[in-house]
């Protein structure tokens, strides 16, 4: 799943952070091994052409092509580049939405008094997630899978569950 929870101590106590990312299908070797292949399968054709000026009439029109996939693969590197991290503390829930062209974009709230709530229909996308407190509601993992946003919404509601419980009472004074 393209988001990751871990447990870190501050002098405030324990606080939980979770880490989100859009899925890339694409790794960058892949990325790498795509436009060799497509360089090779474009000049193949052309090697009947050495030696003449047809040769040179096509090549800026390939070269023209591979550079189009080259751009276009790197728009969408630099349009996924976003990433959201969601604080939850005894006492404060911290949430920074980095956007991949754009102001980046924090919320925060009183562990108490925030609530998860999931929108099965309504949201932009099925199975809507968002999170209120303090007068507004904001989004957290829009660009996640259905199935991804509905194992999240459980977690974050767990999370939260978890650290405003009053601490278990250790023994009899």
């Amino acid at each position: 799943m393209p988001y990751q929870w871990t447990l870190s101590e501050t002098a405030h106590g324990d606080v939980e952070c979770l880490r989100l990312w859009p899925h890339r299908s694409l790794p960058r070797w892949g990325f790498a091994v795509f436009i060799l292949i497509t360089c090779v399968m474009f000049t193949m054709p052309l090697f009947p052409l050495l030696g003449t000026a047809t040769l040179w009439g096509l090549l800026p029109f390939l070269v023209l092509a591979v550079w189009g996939v080259w751009y276009a693969l790197q728009r969408s590197y630099r349009d996924a580049a976003m990433g959201e991290e969601l604080t939850i503390g005894r006492e404060e829930v911290h949430l920074r939405r980095t956007n991949a062209r754009g102001p980046v974009q924090d919320w925060e709230s009183q562990s108490y008094w925030t609530k998860v709530h999931m929108h099965p229909t309504g949201g932009p996308v099925p199975h809507y997630v968002t999170l209120k407190g303090k007068g507004r509601e904001v989004e957290i993992g829009a660009f996640l899978s259905e199935d991804e946003r509905k194992a999240l919404y459980g977690e974050i509601a767990e999370a939260l569950k978890r650290m405003v419980e009053p601490d278990p009472v250790v023994g009899p004074l």
